[in-house]
Order: structure tokens, then C-alpha cells, then sequence
């Protein structure tokens, strides 16, 4: 079963990522900060893409009671974001601190739209610490028990 990532979230990790290279064509400090965003963020994104946020393509079936024995390919994923937890909110903590400077470098700059994508890239990663992340691995854990998988 292929789990598909919630098409809201698709289209917000697609504009934070454009948003961020255009970031990343300013020079001087602000272009600095914007790549080292970049260079953080790149690989971060690939795992949330990988197995962090398609298990939230389920829940429109969970929440209506709907629950098939294909679903257990899912526990996987939700099993690899349980382990990798740690290391995703750390991942957020660096990526946050460069945010911080790269909101610094664009208001020095005078370039408020960069500040206010750096802020709101902040909010979207809090998003994820405190509802999407939790969110899929309750998918996992409602599977297994749905399903009796140990």
C-alpha cells in the first residue's frame, strides 16, 4: 500500500522549499544564512517525505472506522519515526537556530519577506513537534492495536 502525504502538506513543504531557494539566490549574509538553512533543511525534508508525514495519509479512513490489513505496511514508517524521534527534533533545533539567524540577516538587510518565511518555517516545524509527528506515530500505534500486530 502506497501512503500518500496529506495534499495540504505537500503543497506547504513545496512552497517552503521555493521560498527558501529564492532566499538562497540573496547575497551577502542573508544568502549565507539562507544557504546554511538550505543545508540543513534538504535532508531533513527528504525523511519527513520518506516516512515522518505519509502516515498522516490514513487518517481520513481511520477516522471513519476503516481500517485493512494493508495498513500494516504503514508501521514501518511510523516505527522508523518513533526510533528517529530524537533526532528529528534535534534536527528542528539546529534548523530553528540558523531560522533565527537567517531572520536576523533579512531584517538587517531590509528584507522583511525573508524574516516572516523564516518565522513562519519556525511555527511549521512546531507544527510538526506537537501535532503532525505525534499524530503519525498514533496512526501506528491505532494500527497495530486495530490490527493485533505486535
Amino acid at each position: 500500500m502506497k501512503f500518500e502525504i496529506p495534499r495540504p502538506l505537500k503543497i506547504e513543504h513545496e512552497e517552503l522549499h521555493e521560498r527558501l531557494r529564492k532566499a538562497t539566490k540573496e547575497t551577502d549574509e542573508l544568502g549565507e544564512a539562507a544557504r546554511a538553512v538550505a543545508e540543513l533543511m534538504h535532508p531533513h525534508f527528504l525523511k519527513e517525505e520518506e516516512y515522518a508525514l505519509p502516515p498522516l495519509g490514513l487518517l481520513r479512513d481511520l477516522a471513519g472506522g476503516r481500517v485493512t490489513p494493508d495498513m500494516k505496511e504503514v508501521l514501518g514508517l511510523t516505527d522508523r519515526l518513533k526510533a528517529d524521534l530524537g533526532q528529528m527534533l534535534a534536527e528542528h533545533k539546529s534548523i530553528v537556530a540558523a531560522l533565527e539567524r537567517l531572520s536576523g540577516a533579512a531584517k538587517k538587510a531590509g528584507k522583511r519577506e525573508y524574516a516572516e518565511f523564516a518565522e513562519a518555517l519556525m511555527l511549521h516545524a512546531q507544527t510538526e513537534e506537537e501535532v503532525s509527528y505525534p499524530t503519525s506515530i498514533l496512526i501506528g500505534e491505532y494500527v497495530r492495536e486495530k490490527l493485533g500486530v505486535r
